[in-house]
């Protein structure tokens, strides 16, 4: 390492710093350093934020900015930064930026050429998946899904077929909503790992088949409250060859007899959910072999 214990906090320099997403003893010793030693922390919630520093006794400087603000108080921390002051980014909870404030300030704080120095730490998604055992080498972070369900239908419609395992936060009022939801689109095979108040006294890691696992969530209440985020296996796409059933085959069969070799697979690709190139070239194949 070339950093000494104690952080150093420089001049005109932007701190994002991760907080506990529930238990206050993941804050790290760099995080506490540098909120004791900077000029100014900018709080989601300065109240949510007064209470963590007052656990460990940290009396400073905060300001509020979030959802609703930052776009126009941005200007006035980049013109506090500009004059030499060091500030922290904090969040309710977790890593900022993530499903969180702080984008704009960041992004103005490159173009004006401030230096913004990130400190690892805490987060619900990387915190779920590392525990989900589903792949982790490819993952892809979808934040919340939207409140509508026409819209929430679209996005898990444009996710059908990702590969990636998918991490996506949701909320004690529509989790059930967003089960179901996956279950029509997806079909009820798709295995998820509900990770539920993480850290805190009432954690729960919960993997099944969606079908079944909003059935589980639905018998007990408690199993859909508190903070939660959902892991989701990625599409896994059928071998051609195991995909080719006796139904397919039967189903086939009787269509070309009737319809032209390219509409008699077209309609069973359509009912098996299969590609309909590689019917045609299987009923080619037959009539060549026979």
């Amino acid at each position: 390492m070339n950093q000494p214990n104690q952080a150093v906090v420089m001049a005109s320099t932007l701190y994002i710093v991760p907080t506990p997403i529930g238990n206050m003893g993941d804050i790290t010793q760099r995080a506490l350093d540098v909120l004791k030693h900077v000029d100014l922390i900018a709080a989601e919630d300065t109240r949510h934020s007064g209470i963590l520093l007052q656990n460990f006794a940290i009396n400073a400087r905060m300001f509020a900015l979030h959802d609703h603000n930052e776009q126009q108080k941005a200007d006035l921390l980049i013109s506090k930064l500009q004059q030499g002051d060091s500030i922290a980014l904090v969040s309710d909870a977790g890593t900022p930026l993530i499903n969180d404030p702080g984008y704009h300030l960041v992004n103005r704080c490159r173009e004006a050429g401030i230096r913004v120095v990130p400190l690892p730490g805490a987060c619900a998604a990387i915190t779920a998946l590392s525990a989900a055992g589903l792949p982790s080498d490819r993952f892809c972070y979808e934040g919340f899904l939207p409140a509508k369900t026409k819209g929430r239908k679209d996005v898990l419609k444009s996710l059908e077929q990702e590969t990636r395992t998918l991490i996506i936060y949701e909320s004690t009022h529509r989790l059930l909503d967003s089960l179901a939801d996956m279950v029509e689109v997806w079909g009820p095979d798709r295995r998820v790992v509900l990770a539920r108040e993480l850290t805190k006294t009432w954690e729960s890691i919960e993997g099944r088949p969606v079908g079944e696992l909003l059935e589980w969530v639905k018998e007990d209440e408690n199993r859909h409250r508190g903070e939660m985020v959902l892991i989701v296996e990625g599409y896994k796409p059928q071998d051609e060859e195991s995909a080719i059933t006796p139904d397919v085959m039967r189903t086939l069969n009787l269509l070309q007899k009737e319809l032209p070799p390219k509409k008699a697979a077209a309609i069973t690709a359509e009912i098996y959910g299969l590609k309909k190139n590689q019917l045609y070239k299987l009923m080619l194949d037959q009539q060549d072999s026979e």
